[in-house]
């Protein structure tokens, strides 16, 4: 579903909403300064695609010492890595929406959620079957051949074929072979916890060598995890490379029509705020108090990839990025040139920009303090719930806001990503 910007316009009331549309723009920019400011998306976007490599590498080592030599600490040191591994890659997702290279690529790295059972041994809470995916349970670490519809496919040994070939196999978004939850879920296993206390709890002998190796088929593991890790490595480096120089992200913005490029960013940004993150990762598992519709289910840190998808908003709309190592990248900003065209909208999306991130950081920190992301929106949770609703109003604020910004700057036929959950919540509970 799309959220035409129009259509949002007509439904929105207020001072602010008829200032902004009342308003003349106060200052033609030129294209000169549009090319400067996607110049500058495109370094921060190459930054943070970067980063992501940088820490997927990193990640790649705690794996490689956790196969070698398993043990409670080396699970532990790869599960870390994960968890630093994200924060970057989240900041990365407000480039997805905007460019169809990236949002064409993006399903190969976070597609979710998953049905784990595809991957690995699962719990019989599970169940065996499901009418939507035959390979519900198909469990290619246990099972060398996979088959589907009437076809085999060999997963003897496990290579980076195996992988794709499975990946959305059937045309089942469920089957998720690759990516950062493919990885998460190897790392934590289930969390067969609901909305009580605790995260996946996959135990480190499930890679153990020998006689000590738990639920059999510890080396064919192993050897999942290995590839998975190494596709991961090998799409960001791809991904990075397409914002280099000469890179096709960055050319298709640079040599096309400077209009068209700020309409690309703003259409990232206002996709990832309403339909993608206020709507199917979180208003979505709240309306249902739904664990399993959490974004990194398995690990418990949905909080945090909530947090840094609004970072990386801000990122964009600033036009600076804080990489890994401290440096910071900056260059003229989306925020600088709607300043010129209508500073009212502009100071008002900074502003609910602001907002969103602190409600997003008042969910972080009630994650750390007092309970985690899937016990927020489970039942019977008033003030929970009304933690998560208040990050739900933010986004929502903030896409109004964006919205604005648009209609300042002149730009037509821009459409946001819907969502049932807050488009037509009805047809949520039809399902």
């Amino acid at each position: 579903m799309t959220i035409n910007i129009s259509a949002l316009r007509a439904g929105m009331t207020g001072g602010l909403m008829a200032t902004a549309l009342l308003a003349a723009p106060a200052f033609a920019q030129s294209d000169a300064e549009k090319k400067a400011v996607i110049d500058s998306y495109a370094n921060t976007a190459e930054a943070t695609y970067s980063d992501a490599l940088s820490t997927a590498r990193k990640l790649q080592t705690a794996v490689t010492a956790l196969i070698a030599k398993p043990s409670e600490p080396a699970l532990a040191e790869a599960r870390k890595a994960w968890l630093a591994a994200r924060v970057p890659y989240q900041q990365s997702e407000a480039y997805r929406f905007g460019n169809a290279i990236v949002d064409d690529w993006e399903g190969k790295v976070n597609a979710w959620p998953l049905d784990e059972g595809l991957i690995d041994y699962v719990d019989k809470s599970y169940g065996n079957d499901s009418d939507e995916n035959p390979l519900y349970t198909a469990n290619v670490i246990a099972n060398g051949k996979v088959v589907h519809a009437g076809k085999t496919i060999n997963a003897t040994p496990i290579t980076w074929r195996t992988l794709r070939n499975l990946q959305e196999v059937g045309g089942i978004e469920a089957n998720v072979a690759t990516g950062y939850h493919a990885i998460e879920f190897l790392l934590w296993g289930q969390d067969l916890n609901g909305t009580d206390k605790g995260a996946g709890n996959r135990p480190w002998t499930d890679y153990a060598k020998g006689a000590a190796c738990t639920n059999g088929h510890c080396d064919r593991r192993g050897e999942y995890l290995k590839v998975a890790t190494q596709l991961l490595i090998d799409d960001l480096a791809w991904m990075a490379k397409q914002w280099a120089k000469d890179g096709e992200a960055r050319t298709t913005l640079t040599d096309g029509e400077p209009d068209a490029g700020i309409a690309a960013m703003l259409t990232g940004l206002g996709s990832l705020s309403y339909g993608e993150l206020a709507g199917e990762r979180t208003k979505l598992g709240l309306m249902l108090h739904d664990p399993e519709e959490e974004h990194d289910c398995f690990s418990d840190n949905t909080h945090n990839s909530h947090y840094y998808d609004v970072i990386g908003m801000r990122n964009v709309w600033t036009g600076s990025y804080t990489r890994v190592d401290g440096r910071v990248v900056k260059g003229p900003s989306l925020e600088s040139l709607a300043m010129k065209a209508d500073a009212a909208a502009a100071k008002e999306l900074t502003a609910k920009m602001t907002v969103a991130v602190e409600k997003a950081a008042a969910m972080k920190r009630r994650a750390e303090t007092v309970e985690a992301y899937d016990q927020m929106i489970g039942d019977n949770n008033p003030e929970g719930n009304a933690v998560v609703q208040a990050f739900v109003d933010g986004l929502t604020e903030q896409t109004r806001a964006i919205e604005r910004v648009v209609a300042s700057l002149k730009l037509d036929a821009i459409e946001f990503e819907g969502s049932d959950s807050l488009d037509s919540p009805d047809k949520v509970f039809a399902k």
